[in-house]
């Protein structure tokens, strides 16, 4: 495989991006958290303010850089920057916000290109202590956007469940490229055998 091999983690303030890089990541995370000032949107103390980095390791031996976009709004100047050269978006939403359907929109809206591209995932957080709207609902929002993608519970803190994210994300990923490859298209040879490592 060539290159660089990226994903995105996407969510809102509080959903865990950086909670998820941290549970996987095999190298001190990088981190460019700064004080909350907006607890109206979150309570949070800190909150991201560029972007997250961590890296793991994939079942072929090569890196995966793991990168967390800051999830206030007036930082989506950075969604863009950080999403160039994205395999994929891992999308998180928790389901304790006001409203999380409509954080689901925003940023699928932001990563559109990938997730139309078969190359995003949602990961449903605080589901156990809030399991209104449904995994059904997202799945209906998504379909009222023209986007099918994985909808799954995560537990970010969980090491286990984010690596089965990151499986789904790939996988899905993989499927897409294959039908891209058996339809004419050129596919691409990045994702063959990309397994996260155990």
């Amino acid at each position: 495989m060539n290159g660089e091999l990226k994903l995105l983690f996407a969510g809102a303030m509080g959903a865990g991006k950086t909670t998820a890089i941290r549970a996987i990541s095999e190298i001190p995370p990088i981190s460019t958290e700064a004080s909350n000032s907006d607890h109206a949107e979150c309570p949070k103390d800190e909150t991201t303010v560029a972007m997250d980095y961590g890296e793991i390791t994939l079942a072929t031996g090569e890196k995966l850089r793991l990168y967390g976009a800051p999830g206030q709004p007036r930082f989506q100047f950075m969604w863009p920057i950080l999403a160039a050269g994205a395999l994929g978006a891992v999308v998180l939403i928790d389901n304790s916000r006001p409203d999380p359907l409509g954080d689901l929109e925003l940023y699928v809206d932001a990563f559109r290109a990938l997730a139309e591209a078969g190359a995003a995932v949602v990961g449903v957080g605080r589901m156990d202590s809030f399991p209104q709207p449904t995994l059904e609902a997202y799945v209906e929002r998504l379909a009222t956007l023209d986007v099918v993608v994985p909808v799954m519970p995560a537990d970010v803190r969980r090491r286990d469940d984010v690596l089965g994210i990151l499986e789904t994300l790939l996988l899905q990923i993989e499927a897409t490229w294959a039908y891209d490859e058996a339809m004419g298209g050129t596919g691409d040879p990045v994702h063959q055998s990309s397994r996260v490592a155990p």
